[in-house]
């Protein structure tokens, strides 16, 4: 079973028509949508493979609305109640780039999680979001120990270079280090920050993660994997047409991946099922695969 370990959130999405005037109205069509990294990939992979959510929401509406809804996608759903369900506001522009508004909310709050929670896990996947914030993070570190020492697999998601940025790029490296997760996965930005992967050639942070595969994916363009022991190689993405929301990409790739990796293990083949997973989301607001 996959188990991913971080937030789950309330999104508001809003497709911008045009550019945002100050001061005044600007035309947008918004929108409400489950989100949170972890809670995404989750709902991805459901369909692929056994999955369980780990996190905490709010003893509130929204939160229940959540749970609902990740249980209605066939996931195993296992969370705290405590404080108030977080929320993101998306700015969405007319190319589909985000800009995030984030309340994490009841998403830092989640404690050790239960033993039960943990069995049966072959692999645990953790956004890096979730080492932003206490007591999610000592939670979210201790949970990756406790499966390793299981021997189940680990993987992490880089997340955003302004969440790296605030966190610190060294103290990231250096706990990336200590946990020496399986998998990472990055978009270029991030492998660049962490300088995992710079110019298409591995770059000075890689000896800090010489055990990981590192994943870097590059929107349009090839990703590229990087596994030790053997030489980089990228895997082209098939052109996608009609794309309006990046939101949720990555964490659809990341679903498609981890299901496809710990199916049979072939990291090229991993990578194809990603961006097929990835692509479907493209089209609808925020990471979901309805209508708009």
């Amino acid at each position: 079973m996959l188990g991913v370990l971080g937030d789950l959130v309330e999104d508001v999405v809003v497709w911008v028509d045009g550019p945002l005037r100050h001061g005044t109205d600007s035309s947008a069509r918004i929108f409400r949508r489950r989100g949170g990294s972890a809670a995404n990939v989750a709902v991805f992979a459901a369909g692929r493979c056994p999955a369980r959510f780990l996190g905490c929401v709010g003893d509130d509406p929204t939160g229940d609305g959540l749970v609902a809804e990740l249980t209605g996608h066939g996931v195993d759903v296992r969370v705290q109640r405590r404080g108030g369900t977080g929320s993101i506001v998306l700015l969405i522009d007319e190319a589909g780039e985000r800009t995030m508004l984030p309340d994490r909310g009841a998403a830092t709050l989640l404690g050790t999680v239960p033993d039960a929670w943990l069995a049966g896990l072959t692999h645990l996947h953790v956004p890096a979001y979730s080492f932003d914030g206490e007591p999610v993070a000592t939670t979210a570190v201790d949970a990756l120990h406790r499966v390793r020492r299981a021997g189940a697999t680990t993987s992490l998601d880089a997340s955003s270079t302004g969440m790296l940025g605030e966190f610190g790029r060294e103290r990231f490296l250096a706990l990336a280090g200590e946990l020496a997760p399986t998998l990472l996965f990055a978009n270029r930005e991030e492998s660049a920050f962490l300088g995992l992967l710079v110019d298409g050639r591995p770059g000075p942070g890689r000896a800090r993660l010489a055990a990981t595969t590192v994943v870097t994916k590059s929107g349009a363009g090839p990703t590229v994997v990087d596994a030790p022991g053997r030489a980089p190689f990228a895997v082209p993405v098939p052109p996608v047409g009609g794309i309006r929301d990046l939101t949720g990409a990555g964490d659809a790739f990341a679903a498609g991946f981890l299901t496809g990796y710990l199916a049979d293990g072939d990291l090229r083949a991993a990578a194809v099922r990603g961006h097929a997973c990835a692509a479907k989301v493209l089209a609808s607001p925020g990471a979901s695969c309805g209508e708009a």
